[in-house]
């Protein structure tokens, strides 16, 4: 049976109707994630709930919080997506930005957070948004890699961009991430610092990844946006540079020794993962599991 079954055959599973299983969805009395609009059940979190309550198909325990569900939350990355999917590992994608990654982790809602948030005061990344997310619990940052943030523009640069403070300026069209995600913190104070005004955004709403910004230029409803070199890559865009920044994994220090999480780990560390990242371009893996913190 596969990792994670949809709501019919977790209802065959447990011989229950879907309409059953839709209830205690909303009654959050099952084990559970919402992935791309959809319900799904981890199989081996669902036999454990069975398994800690004796339940047979008349009975429904209730969930416990002991442990997560198999769920990277957080940033999206394009190499850590190849890894999840590449490694066998178990794990499921859930991004939804930094921030909101963070929130999911506090709450037991993922089991790790991809994160990469500039902390304006001392230039570093990510620690001190942990610490106060995520006060009071045993969680230890992890080095994914080091990433090329700049704007993707059309191909062939039409319109002569030359940074971001520029295109705020001329009054382009720039595309923006959602409030919460490291790279609206990062364009917000890149924009504060050059004392630009905040570009209009052509009526486009906040866009949920940096896929998203380089599909809104591609499509012409964008003239500029930020994200990582490899999604200009990716669309064929040309990429102006502007800064690098480090994206981490979070995690509790029990899940980091989990077999999920090391079956990805050491994957990540294979020749395969260095070829991948030198074709999608802009990532550094030099510092790849380097503990970046970890909480006393």
């Amino acid at each position: 049976m596969a990792e994670f079954m949809n709501t019919r055959e977790v209802a065959d599973y447990l011989r229950l109707k879907e309409r059953k299983i839709y209830d205690l969805v909303r009654q959050k009395r099952i084990p559970c994630t919402r992935i791309s609009g959809k319900w799904l059940f981890p199989k081996t979190q669902i036999d454990r709930w069975l398994e800690s309550s004796g339940a047979g198909q008349d009975t429904v325990p209730a969930v416990g919080s002991d442990r997560p569900p198999p769920v990277v939350a957080g940033s999206h990355d394009p190499l850590l997506e190849w890894c999840v999917a590449e490694s066998g590992c178990g794990l499921a994608l859930m991004t939804g930005g930094s921030r909101d990654g963070l929130e999911k982790l506090a709450a037991g809602r993922a089991v790790a957070s991809g994160v990469h948030i500039l902390d304006a005061g001392t230039g570093a990344y990510n620690v001190a948004a942990v610490q106060e997310a995520l006060a009071g619990l045993d969680v230890v940052v992890i080095e994914w890699a080091e990433r090329e943030q700049g704007l993707v523009v059309a191909p062939g640069n039409p319109l002569g961009i030359r940074d971001l403070a520029d295109a705020a300026a001329r009054d382009l069209r720039l595309a923006r991430r959602q409030p919460g995600s490291g790279a609206r913190i990062l364009m917000d104070l890149l924009l504060e610092r050059s004392g630009a005004s905040p570009a209009p955004d052509g009526g486009l709403p906040p866009l949920r990844s940096e896929l998203d910004v380089g599909l809104a230029v591609l499509d012409g409803r964008a003239d500029a946006g930020l994200a990582i070199r490899a999604v200009a890559r990716q669309l064929r865009l040309d990429f102006l540079p502007v800064h690098r920044e480090r994206y981490d994994l979070v995690m509790r220090r029990r899940d980091f020794f989990e077999p999920p999480m090391q079956r990805l780990l050491e994957f990540a560390r294979s020749p395969a993962v260095r070829e991948k990242a030198a074709d999608l371009q802009g990532y550094d893996l030099e510092g790849l599991g380097r503990v970046r913190w970890n909480a006393p």
